[in-house]
């Protein structure tokens, strides 16, 4: 039995089946650990959708900021970008069966036996492990509640770029969604910055890579997380797991066996699916 934390797919279907068969997946006694990111770019998000989704207890996900934008489509609260190739899910027969089964996907997960947790973009310094527990939960369940489609029409933006115990409604839980989908850089206060989306060179003065910043509370915890493509898998230093290989970028597809710390890749990349 093993356990394999896997990065950004954005829809390379065939890159996914490629890394199943590289790490001799087996449903019956393995887990996968998918960081989110599941569609967008690549040339079939509906098949990794159904595929992951017919994994049952074998795969679990967290969600991304683009499997966020996919359910915000859906329902109509932002239109399809044309380089998105997430149209057909929209008009598919389980179509909303598929957005309901993301919807009830958390945004941070805890993988106990293996001393690790897993966001999308990561764990902000501000907070601690217990906080980033409770605060995805509260998004978690606006996501499968009444307040969806509140919280869909409040959930773009970069403001604020800050945390605080008193905000409220729609502030809140796009900060919280921002940090555990978008972030990339904050500073030593936790202030997110968005518009740096490159490596680590020339980044703007005052702002870090977030896992560069002191957090005590995750000093003896593996954190596994994605979206930051231009990283290839590289960068931050353990026990912090970068998985998004950039895949759709022309990169590669990666999973990172918690029992070893060992990587493997897929060599399939999708060469034409991250240009716009």
């Amino acid at each position: 039995m093993a356990d394999y934390a896997i990065g950004d797919v954005q829809g390379c279907a065939d890159a996914l089946d490629e890394l199943l068969e590289v790490i001799a997946f087996d449903p019956q006694n393995d887990c996968l650990w998918f960081a989110g990111d599941l569609v967008a770019r690549g040339p079939d998000s509906l098949k990794v959708l159904r595929q992951i989704k017919a994994m049952g207890d074998s795969a679990r996900v967290v969600l991304g900021n683009h499997d966020l934008h996919l359910i915000a489509c859906f329902y109509g609260y932002s239109p399809v970008k044309k380089k998105d190739r997430t149209a057909n899910i929209m008009t598919a027969p389980d179509g909303q069966e598929l957005i309901d089964w993301l919807r009830a996907q958390p945004l941070f997960l805890e993988i106990p036996h293996q001393n690790a947790v897993m966001s999308h973009a990561g764990i902000p310094p501000c907070w601690s492990i217990k906080q980033t527990r409770e605060l995805a939960a509260e998004v978690t369940a606006i996501l499968q509640g009444e307040q969806l489609h509140q919280f869909l029409g409040g959930m773009y933006g970069n403001s604020p770029a800050l945390w605080h115990e008193q905000l409220r409604g729609a502030k809140r839980w796009r900060v919280i969604t921002n940090y555990l989908t978008r972030m990339r850089l904050c500073n030593f206060a936790g202030e997110l910055e968005f518009s740096h989306k490159e490596g680590l060179e020339g980044l703007p003065e005052g702002y870090y890579p977030w896992f560069n910043l002191p957090n005590p509370s995750l000093k003896n915890t593996r954190i596994l997380f994605g979206h930051w493509a231009a990283l290839e898998g590289n960068g931050p230093q353990a026990p912090v797991i970068a998985l998004d290989g950039g895949c759709v970028w022309g990169g590669q597809l990666l999973a990172y066996r918690l029992d070893d710390g060992r990587f493997f890749s897929a060599t399939k990349a999708c060469l034409d699916c991250g240009l716009e």
